[in-house]
């Protein structure tokens, strides 16, 4: 089946929903963990599981170059090569072209990106085609369009074109999406700018798809201003029968901030990479276990937090193991910090229930803010 959203209530534009997928129904406002390689760092499924995990990510660019596309397929699809029996979302691979092309070399063309391959140097060409194609047999839940990704530093007249571009690609991705239990997004882009990302939502809007993303918001060197501007500028084009998604976002207060203004669906690698360097997700903002004044700190990260990693570990332990450089310490970290952006949608869908969502965001920001630790 195609996903289906429905809106069970919304506070302003805040909205608590429902997405309807092959694997069961999940609540929206959602935190997606990313499996760039079919996985989520150190983490099995039963662990995803018991943080209420719902939507997964998995990376198209990546499975096509390792283990490979056909490979998978021959597994039966991605949901049994790695054993994750919830819903998954491919991103297109168009962001790792972008980012991860050897020596950040590429020629971008009507026909599709040229590039280098970020682990061998081989030439390769990934057309929209190509992602679909790729997509098709990686048989994820949700397929993501091939866009170009577009430096947060280009001009009014760069992103343009390219968003034209975008469009394009994106008509010839749909043309040539033949799986049938597998939903199809399209990409908004344009910049920080009004004019573009309006002309990109509606234009996309009119090819139809089964959910809109809006793209370009996680970009190096992109401020948080352009972020919220790019999603403000979006947001009224996009239908309210859709489910609506920021790319690449993971910041409790950007999250915050999306949902205020209509998003549904988030995803980002900064749970486990922050958790691979030793920091964790508090309401009182990100602490760092390798300081030297959680030593005798024998009490867990959060006192209130439910996971697995609170009611077992403290953070004199977790100090140890990160000082001894054993794996153990960004694995129980990924726990707690996947779990925290998880509950805090959670927290979040209460509070639009209740009409108090933007008390809820407010004191949530002040007290995320106020630590100095």
């Amino acid at each position: 089946m195609k996903i289906k959203y429905e809106l069970i209530k919304n506070n302003d534009k805040a909205r608590h929903g429902i997405l309807h997928t092959n694997y069961g129904s999940y609540e929206t406002p959602m935190f997606m963990p990313v499996g760039t390689l079919a996985n989520v760092k150190t983490l099995v499924p039963e662990e995803l599981k018991e943080v209420n995990s719902a939507v997964i990510l998995s990376n198209t660019y990546h499975l096509w170059l390792r283990p490979g596309e056909d490979i998978v397929q021959k597994a039966g699809g991605l949901h049994k090569f790695m054993n994750w029996d919830g819903p998954i979302l491919t991103d297109s691979g168009g962001f790792q072209v972008f980012s991860l092309a050897k020596n950040k070399k590429k020629d971008i063309t009507e026909e599709g990106v040229y590039f280098k391959s970020h682990i061998d140097g081989r030439n390769l060409l990934l057309t929209p085609e190509k992602s679909i194609e790729i997509q098709n047999k990686l048989d994820s839940d949700i397929a993501m369009s091939f866009d170009e990704c577009p430096p947060a530093s280009a001009s009014h007249e760069y992103l343009k074109n390219s968003l034209e571009r975008t469009l394009r690609w994106a008509k010839r991705g749909k043309e040539v999406h033949s799986n049938e239990n597998q939903s199809l997004f399209g990409i908004v882009q344009g910049g920080p700018y009004e004019d573009l990302r309006k002309e990109s939502a509606i234009e996309t809007v009119k090819i139809g798809f089964d959910g809109y993303s809006i793209g370009g918001v996680a970009n190096d060197g992109e401020s948080k201003e352009d972020m919220y501007k790019a999603i403000d500028y979006s947001i009224p084009y996009l239908p309210e029968d859709k489910p609506r998604y920021l790319m690449g976002v993971g910041e409790p207060i950007d999250i915050l901030e999306g949902v205020q203004r209509g998003i549904d669906m988030f995803d980002c690698v900064l749970p486990t990479r922050i958790a691979r360097h030793g920091n964790a997700f508090t309401h009182s903002g990100k602490i760092n276990l390798k300081n030297l004044k959680f030593r005798e700190d024998f009490t867990p990260i959060e006192d209130t937090c439910d996971c697995y990693t609170c009611k077992n570990y403290t953070k004199a332990y977790i100090r140890h193991l990160l000082v001894a450089n054993e794996q153990l310490a960004g694995r129980l970290l990924s726990i707690h910090n996947i779990r925290f952006l998880i509950k805090l949608t959670e927290d979040i869908r209460k509070s639009i229930d209740e009409d108090k969502f933007i008390e809820f965001k407010n004191n949530f920001i002040i007290n995320y803010k106020k630590s100095s630790k």
